[in-house]
């Protein structure tokens, strides 16, 4: 099996959208265990990737996105997960982690053929980023205790497509770099 990396989606966030007042509950349970997988994630040396939304900023940067976030009334949900001076830092405007962004590249440079994905929305760019890299034949593991939902229903049903139709390992976030 090749590297790993984790892949941290869209946990960059002020929250100042729609559906944010259903996210932030699930958001706020999966905070810790992102961040223990970040810490666990550093320690062996596995490369971590942040993807996030530029929520149509065009002209931001990853920095950017960070401060505002933290500047925000939210800042507690981002603030445990902020990106370190190792971690990678991809911005994305769409629902995937790989529509239109350097990721698929930058994974060959690395020579990662595994991720972790982890953040949010299961419903959403979890699950339409582990189809993305389910077809670009690179394995996906979810683990499900370190993604936040909208709606638990739908995120229930995420989680067994990407296992049962898309070949993801979905497991527990203490089953990973024992």
């Amino acid at each position: 099996m090749g590297k790993t990396a984790l892949i941290v989606i869209d946990m960059i966030n002020t929250y100042e959208h729609p559906d944010a007042e259903l996210l932030i509950p699930s958001a706020e349970s999966v905070v810790p265990v992102v961040s223990t997988l970040l810490e666990r994630a550093r320690r062996r040396d596995v490369p971590v990737i942040y993807v996030n939304d530029n929520f149509g900023e065009w002209r931001s940067h990853h920095g950017e996105l960070v401060d505002r976030a933290l500047s925000g009334p939210h800042a507690r949900l981002v603030e445990p997960l902020r990106p370190d001076g190792s971690s990678l830092f991809v911005v994305k405007a769409r629902h995937s982690i790989f529509f239109e962004t350097p990721l698929g590249y930058l994974l060959t440079q690395q020579g990662i053929e595994r991720l972790v994905l982890c953040g949010q929305v299961t419903e959403q760019c979890v699950l339409y980023s582990s189809l993305d890299a389910h077809i670009r034949h690179i394995d996906v593991v979810v683990p499900r205790d370190a993604v936040a939902h909208i709606h638990a229903d739908l995120a229930d049903a995420a989680l067994r497509m990407m296992e049962r139709n898309m070949g993801a390992r979905v497991c527990d976030s203490d089953e990973l770099w024992r």
